[in-house]
């Protein structure tokens, strides 16, 4: 009995240590699965933390890239997590965006530094290209001046600063019709009212200044009279009644047998990239007394016509030849003439010819004369400089503009306030009669623009440190006390851009690209390919164009902060990320 009873006992005792022990592995696995969940669980709500913190950081990174509204503190909730948002100016055209998102006790921070996608440099008050630029009646510049192209003054003009006038590229021929030496036809023009003026077209493989054209020619009997070869721009297909350049060519250095004549054009402007030009020939006609020109069907850059200079053309006779020619760009000395340079013993002229001016520094040149200074030949010519802002520039500033939306036709404010951008538009821009308007983004105006009246064009104040754009496809006209304004502070800016080649396009009716008048101030004034021209004390910051005019006691202040510009899409639009990282 005993012994049963000890053997029960040791069952029984042995049941329950297996059951102790299963137990304990149970729980023990039990806790392990609950240790998993739960780090698996606060894996997912870190995660989710940092997922929130970097949508912040993107959701103002979109804000500030397309022009829209931010504040320097804000806070978005995300499934079931928030994050603070907080936008720092750091300077230098830079804006730190720091992230903070928080979960039941986890947080994650993100922080990224933007950059300004468009920086440049105007290091002169004033920048001109080939064109060159002209002083007249007590206009002038506070600043240094740099000219690709000839420098030349009027009654009381002044540049407190130097002036540079740079040589041209190297004379070479841009295009040319002359094979082979011997033409295999002939046109003749004069004859007729029908066929007074033979035209022949041509396109510019670069952008250069006209130097002089050479032609083959012959002349009937006696002299035909004089013709005056122009330079004109394309209407469709035809020669346009408005005369780019022109030279006159003397008929007595045509003969009766076929000869080359050259003539060399008085003034210097450029043609453009790409640009259809015609060459005209343009006389008079008499049935005795004409002329003929080497042709043949060669030239694949052009066609010939014969007509009348703002009149009508036709097809050559025979149709379809082309007249030879050759054109010549580039060669050009830079010159700097009857101008006031520099003051206190400051300020340098700097050409390869220098005549009649007052020069405080030091006159660099190496020819000249009715100076105040002879000629230091120590250094060499300039040489030309590349504007500022490029192609590409002005293409993406353009779809920054597009990026916003697009407003079809004209845009108007007479009178009344309103706020565009970042904004494309189809048609004109008007704001006049005491009217503001308000940019707050890159604007983009394929027609013509005008600011008249006392109105006012300013960049809105969340630009901050940052200048703005407006680029204008067709001619800009500013007059009677029209204002620009940056942001409010110091280093910002605006810059009022046209595309335009006027006056040497087609459809410019002689008007510039850019006209600034009756005391209309601005910031920046960049007339890219075409003449600038300010009068009637006028003024501006800093004006860049291919060609520059100054008159009536229009006047240039540059200031030094130009030296430095950035440029935004928006209110901190056009920005990249610099650097991106999580932070503790």
């Amino acid at each position: 009995m005993h012994a049963r009873t000890t053997r029960g006992q040791a069952a029984i005792t042995s049941v329950v240590f297996f059951l102790f022990i299963s137990l304990s592995v149970m729980l023990g696995l039990s806790g392990s699965a609950i240790r998993e969940v739960r780090i698996v669980s606060d894996t997912v709500k870190s995660k989710q933390g940092f997922f929130t913190a970097e949508s912040g950081s993107e959701d103002y990174t979109y804000r500030l890239r397309t022009g829209r509204q931010t504040s320097s503190s804000e806070t978005l909730a995300l499934n079931g997590a928030t994050t603070t948002i907080t936008l720092i100016d750091i300077g230098s055209g830079q804006k730190e965006i720091l992230s903070s998102a928080e979960l039941e006790g986890f947080i994650r921070k993100v922080k990224s530094v933007l950059t300004i996608m468009t920086g440049t440099s105007f290091n002169y008050g004033m920048q001109a290209g080939t064109g060159g630029i002209e002083f007249s009646n007590n206009a002038g510049i506070v600043g240094n001046v740099y000219s690709n192209g000839d420098i030349t003054g009027g009654s009381g003009s002044y540049i407190t600063g130097t002036a540079i006038a740079a040589n041209s590229v190297a004379l070479s021929t841009e295009q040319a019709n002359d094979t082979p030496s011997t033409p295999s036809a002939e046109v003749v023009f004069g004859n007729a009212s029908g066929t007074q003026d033979f035209a022949q077209s041509f396109v510019m493989s670069t952008t250069s200044p006209v130097n002089r054209v050479e032609l083959y020619l012959k002349r009937t009997s006696s002299s035909p009279g004089n013709l005056t070869v122009r330079i004109v721009p394309d209407d469709g297909g035809a020669p346009d009644g408005s005369t780019i350049v022109s030279a006159t060519l003397s008929a007595s250095l045509v003969t009766t047998s076929f000869g080359w004549v050259s003539v060399t054009f008085s003034s210097n402007p450029d043609l453009l990239l790409g640009e259809t030009y015609w060459l005209v020939l343009d006389g008079s006609n008499s049935s005795s007394k004409y002329y003929t020109v080497g042709a043949n069907t060669a030239y694949e850059s052009g066609i010939g016509k014969l007509g009348q200079y703002e009149g009508s053309w036709n097809n050559t006779s025979p149709s379809g030849q082309d007249g030879y020619f050759r054109l010549y760009v580039g060669g050009l000395t830079g010159t700097i003439d009857g101008v006031e340079i520099g003051e206190d013993g400051v300020g340098n002229a700097w050409a390869h010819t220098v005549t009649d001016s007052t020069i405080a520094g030091t006159n660099y040149c190496q020819t000249g004369s009715g100076n105040n200074k002879p000629c230091d030949t120590s250094q060499p010519d300039p040489l030309p400089q590349d504007f500022p802002i490029s192609e590409g520039n002005v293409a993406a500033w353009k779809s920054d503009a597009a990026a916003g939306g697009t407003h079809s036709g004209d845009y108007t404010l007479n009178g009344n306030s309103g706020s565009l951008g970042p904004k494309r538009i189809t048609g004109d821009l008007n704001i006049t009669n005491g009217a503001t308007l308000t940019v707050n983004g890159t604007l983009w105006i394929e027609g013509d623009v005008t600011f008249s009246n006392g109105s006012s064009i300013r960049l809105a104040s969340s630009y901050g440190s940052l200048s703005g754009i407006i680029i204008v496809d067709g001619k800009v006209t500013i007059s009677n006390n029209a204002q620009f304004y940056g942001s409010g502070q110091s280093s910002s800016y605006l810059l009022v851009l046209s595309t335009s080649a006027c006056p040497n396009a087609a459809n410019c009716d002689g008007e510039n690209a850019i006209e600034v008048a009756n005391n209309a101030g601005t910031a920046i004034l960049y007339a890219m390919n075409g003449t600038l021209h300010l009068s009637n004390n006028a003024g501006a910051k800093e004006a860049t164009g291919r060609h520059i005019k100054l008159d009536n006691g229009a006047t240039i202040t540059y200031e030094s902060g130009l030296a430095n510009v950035n440029f935004s899409s928006g209110p901190g639009g056009s920005f990249y990320i610099n650097t991106w990282r999580e932070v503790k």
